[in-house]
């Protein structure tokens, strides 16, 4: 299946796999496209890194579009509307 990309932070997670997403319902993807956020969609999320070292580092994953919910993940998240729920399969870590 070829979902949607969008960038995250991954140090917004909010719980072991949940992660904060957006602010807004209309986001732009990997590849410029627009697109609008809702319950249950399927995406991929990403995050690049590079160090001083040349280092580069690509933290990835699979997972759903879900409601923020502040009263569970904490009122700092309460900012994000959306969050993205990581599939069983984790967060894959690429370093090159």
């Amino acid at each position: 299946m070829n979902r949607p990309r969008l960038k995250v932070d991954f140090n917004e997670m909010v719980q072991e796999n949940l992660v904060l997403l957006s602010k807004v319902d209309d986001v732009i993807d990997s590849e410029g496209k627009s697109l609008k956020l809702s319950e249950g969609l399927p995406i991929s999320i990403y995050e690049y890194n590079e160090y001083l070292d040349g280092t580069k580092e690509y933290l990835l994953a699979d997972g759903f579009v879900e409601l923020n919910n502040p009263n569970i993940n904490g009122l700092w998240s309460k900012a994000a509307k959306w969050c993205c729920r990581i599939n069983e399969n984790g967060i894959v870590f690429k370093n090159t």
